[in-house]
């Protein structure tokens, strides 16, 4: 077979991990990796036996389909240009900073005939997965992403780094659109929201709870879904699924419960969704991720970080008022 010649812009945190999986694909020419760092885009590139290239532009020419993690600030600049040279494109969540940009890619991905995948990984979480032939009506869905601290992804809000992953797969699995959004969040640590919570109602009722913080001293990252007659309990860190049914007793008395557990160790998230988009490019198939699904997921999340927003505003309009200068500055305004 005809192996797939790809490239990974922006050699981070992240693209690093995706310039691995392609390199060890048998499948797949990695034929380099670019980064504004010169210095990380040769590191890189020595660990994955490829060029390195310190304009990504440089790269185009050379491969069928790229990788983009660069900073989500950059998403629709670099995107733009890849899809424009006849690339196709897996971009990192979120898919753009702004509805326009992600429109904007969206009608020259379909003009251009060019794949356009968005890395919603938590998609292609094993778990996740193994719970989609178990879903029936969710009526409830909670959802708790919370995380340490770390540096990288603090050029975006919390909902924008982690609360769109479950957002993206609740719309996935509701189909009904959203009535109402309530939120709740505060900065914490940096200028930019930190915790926070929302709640979306669906218009066939189902109500989904989803809280995020990326100060906490634990990581976890876990969903609960309650539907008729069952309830499933995803770990997304540990790649378990545990279903829950209620069965009749044959002897009398009240019902008893059935509990399956399966785990999902083995499997690797990140390359599920590279090999399912090279997948697409050799196929040329619509990807379940496409940039309608990205756009989707940062509609909401727009809505949500917007709400917040305008609650904070409110909240600072009455410490000004009560004369609460102090408790402005530990809000994040300066």
């Amino acid at each position: 077979m005809k192996k797939t010649k790809v490239g990974v812009i922006g050699v981070g945190y992240l693209g690093r991990f995706h310039a691995h999986k392609y390199a060890a694909m048998d499948d797949v020419e990695l034929v380099g990796v670019a980064d504004a760092d010169p210095e990380r885009a040769q590191l890189v590139a020595g660990e994955c036996a490829c060029r390195a290239f310190a304009d990504y532009r440089e790269l185009l020419a050379q491969v069928e389909a790229v990788s983009i993690a660069v900073p989500t600030s950059l998403h629709h600049e670099v995107a733009k240009v890849c899809l424009q040279q006849g690339v196709d494109v897996m971009v990192e969540k979120p898919i753009t900073t702004t509805l326009s940009e992600a429109d904007d890619l969206i009608n020259l991905a379909r003009e251009q005939k060019r794949i356009l995948q968005v890395g919603h990984l938590e998609r292609f979480n094993p778990a996740v997965l193994a719970m989609q032939p178990l879903l029936t009506h969710p009526l409830f869905i909670e959802a708790h992403r919370i995380a340490v601290f770390k540096d990288r992804g603090t050029d975006v809000d919390v909902v924008l780094d982690l609360m769109i992953h479950d957002i993206d797969i609740i719309l996935s699995i509701v189909n009904s659109p959203i009535v109402s959004i309530l939120t709740a969040g505060s900065p914490v640590v940096t200028q930019l929201t930190d915790i926070a919570n929302a709640r979306l109602i669906f218009a066939n009722g189902c109500t989904a709870n989803i809280t995020v913080s990326r100060i906490s001293m634990e990581n976890m990252r876990r969903m609960r879904i309650f539907q008729p007659g069952q309830y499933l309990s995803i770990d997304f860190g540990k790649k378990e699924i545990m279903a829950v049914k209620l069965r009749a007793n044959q002897a009398g008395g009240g019902p008893t419960p059935e509990i399956t557990k399966s785990a999902f160790q083995d499997q690797d998230a990140l390359e599920l969704e590279l090999r399912d988009f090279v997948r697409h490019v050799r196929e040329r198939t619509r990807p379940a991720v496409a940039g309608e699904e990205g756009r989707r997921a940062l509609d909401v999340a727009l809505q949500v970080v917007e709400q917040i927003h305008s609650n904070r505003k409110r909240i600072e309009q009455i410490l000004i008022e009560e004369g609460h200068s102090d408790l402005l500055a530990l809000l994040g305004r300066h």
